[in-house]
């Protein structure tokens, strides 16, 4: 993006932001090369352009540039979100924003011919990247922390709860869309003696998941959810629905019914937002999760009208602030036996990506839901779960 500080001719990397950006970051807080952690120190005086002509991709590609630093990455980003900045943007910035969320309304940009793009550009970018961030089970998607002292304890935790949330008994089909490096599948099979199909639009993910379940009655599959058939006691999906679009919506809960027994129970794990926006974060978008969108509380309910009853609701999205920065310090340690494939433009994306989303979860901006739904069909009704001890 610009020339790091170093390039630069002595005195540049002073030059004063333009007031009406500094006004709109000092209502959070925060200062261009100013004495707190959060603040933006200034490499490279083109960040300011990048900011105002391109708003948060202009921040984050700068940021992996090298033209600005921040000791404090998660709280520069709470600060930002906390008061919306995000979406209260000066310049053409805001202009791109407008069309961002036009292109998203216009466009199905989770469609079928787009379906396995997320899993080429971010699952399969290396198993050897997730192996060093993730727990032990290898569960990308947000821990739940009560009573858990560490990282593998609350992934634990969390696929315990899945389990007894679903009621799972021995004997049981089980679907999991979206079955990742396949730790919640194992667990499933391991401590619940059910069958599972899990489901995934990543050949890495589907490669590493059929060797960690070697041995229990598992099976993966490469497939878009649209494709899937059969019938299934139970279902899951865990931080797959951030992929599926809002257009779609309505679609996947189609799919998911047709695949559920009627006397069965679906479990949707998923990050949420905290207003409906069709608006996607343009440098995540292009970097990190292609094609994303976060949905609101009001459209996951909305899709699912009709198709399924809502059984319970629990949010504990504070958790991912602390599972991503676990992930981040992982990441951090792992470091220097991965630089030398990866190289440091990575290392500064990917610090960027976690970070940047631990501050999106501590804003309260972002959620991490659960949801359990049934049919209509279904006898005797839902018995209410309750948290238990971690382990399975």
């Amino acid at each position: 993006m610009g020339r790091a500080a170093e390039e630069l001719p002595h005195g540049q990397a002073g030059t004063a932001p333009p007031a009406a950006l500094a006004r709109l970051l000092e209502a959070a807080g925060i200062r261009f090369n100013g004495p707190s952690p959060w603040d933006i120190q200034v490499r490279d005086p083109a960040t300011y352009h990048a900011m105002l002509a391109a708003g948060s991709l202009g921040l984050g590609e700068s940021y992996v540039a090298g033209a600005w630093e921040c000791e404090r990455l998660d709280a520069l980003f709470h600060r930002l979100m906390s008061v919306d900045l995000d979406v209260k943007l000066v310049g053409t910035a805001r202009l791109r924003l407008w069309l961002a969320a036009l292109r998203a309304r216009l466009v199905n940009r989770q469609s079928r011919g787009r379906a396995f793009e997320v899993g080429e550009r971010h699952y399969d970018i290396g198993n050897d990247v997730f192996e060093a961030m993730l727990d032990g089970e290898l569960v990308y998607s947000c821990a739940w922390w009560q009573d858990a002292r560490s990282l593998d304890e609350a992934q634990q935790a969390k696929l315990g709860m899945i389990c007894r949330k679903l009621e799972l008994s021995p004997g049981e089909r089980l679907l999991d869309v979206g079955c990742g490096f396949g730790g919640l599948a194992a667990h499933a099979a391991r401590h619940h003696g059910v069958e599972v199909t899990g489901v995934t639009v990543s050949r890495e993910q589907q490669r590493l998941a059929e060797e960690r379940c070697r041995g229990l009655p598992v099976r993966i599959e490469l497939a878009d959810y649209r494709d899937l058939r059969g019938r299934y006691d139970k279902a899951v999906s865990v931080g797959m629905f951030e992929h599926v679009g809002s257009r779609n919506y309505r679609e996947f809960f189609r799919v998911m019914r047709r695949c559920l027994d009627p006397q069965g129970l679906f479990l949707l794990h998923t990050i949420g937002g905290h207003v409906t926006s069709r608006a996607i974060d343009a440098w995540i978008d292009r970097y990190i999760f292609p094609n994303g969108q976060i949905p609101s509380a009001a459209q996951v309910t909305r899709a699912a009208e009709g198709l399924f009853l809502l059984e319970d609701w629990h949010n504990f999205g504070p958790d991912y602030d602390r599972t991503l920065m676990a992930w981040h310090a992982n990441f951090e340690r792992a470091w220097p036996r991965l630089a030398g494939k990866y190289g440091e433009r990575f290392h500064r994306m990917w610090r960027y990506y976690l970070l940047a989303c631990a501050g999106f979860f501590r804003s309260r901006q972002g959620q991490l839901w659960q949801i359990v739904l049934s049919t209509r069909e279904r006898a005797g009704g839902y018995r209410s779960w309750r948290p238990a001890a971690t382990g399975a």
